[in-house]
């Protein structure tokens, strides 16, 4: 079962231009105000700290919707073997240039080509949800055979009911995506559904910088 039977969105391209246009914004963003920066947020740096010691020496990881890479250099110093793809070249171009060390290629998370079994662990930390509410379980069902029994996935996402249209971020930069919320409970029967075993969930308020979030870490049954 390889990539190409998960249904490519109709928004693809604006959405890669989108974030083409605000990548140096957000990596610059990231380096000097630790927005986005798991460093700086106890809660999610937890998170990726219990996915990293849970799927340590299980095989690869990789981190899908990487943006400048910043987590997935963590994951890199935590001892894993991580990788990072993302649909934007200007995010992939930054990842390379912050951190040189680590391996990253341009992909959408709708056309990456997962060997069956092959990874130890995958995150989708706020990264998947511009994808439609239709493609999103197409991704994770992908992801689930991509993992190996034992591998675990870790995503983030932002709650709520509504699709949100953006049409500006990170600096008023001109944007044009659309950001798909579920609420927890959804998300964890998608997880279900694609084969996943739920194992933790941490829900997030909103703040100053954004909307509630919800963390979830699903395992691939032994």
């Amino acid at each position: 079962m390889g990539a190409h039977h998960i249904d490519r969105p109709a928004d693809l391209d604006l959405v890669r231009e989108s974030y083409d246009r605000v990548a140096d914004n957000y990596a610059h963003m990231v380096l000097t105000t630790g927005i986005g920066d798991i460093r700086h947020h106890p809660w999610l740096k937890a998170s990726v700290d219990a996915f990293a010691d849970t799927v340590r020496g299980l095989g690869p990881v990789l981190d899908v919707g990487c943006g400048p890479g910043t987590v997935t250099a963590y994951l890199a110093e935590r001892g894993l073997d991580a990788s990072g793809v993302d649909l934007s070249p200007r995010m992939i171009e930054n990842a390379c240039r912050l951190y040189p060390q680590c391996r990253f290629s341009v992909a959408s998370a709708t056309d990456l080509d997962l060997e069956p079994a092959s990874l130890g662990g995958v995150l989708g930390w706020w990264s998947l949800f511009n994808l439609p509410r239709d493609v999103l379980p197409q991704v994770l069902a992908h992801f689930s055979r991509a993992l190996k029994p034992g591998g675990h996935l870790l995503t983030a996402t932002h709650v709520g009911d509504e699709d949100a249209a953006r049409t500006e971020a990170y600096g008023g930069v001109p944007v044009r995506w659309t950001t798909y919320k579920w609420q927890p409970e959804q998300l964890t029967a998608l997880l279900e559904r694609a084969g996943l075993r739920p194992v933790a969930e941490l829900r997030l308020p909103a703040d100053e910088h954004t909307g509630p979030g919800v963390v979830l870490m699903a395992q691939r049954p032994t």
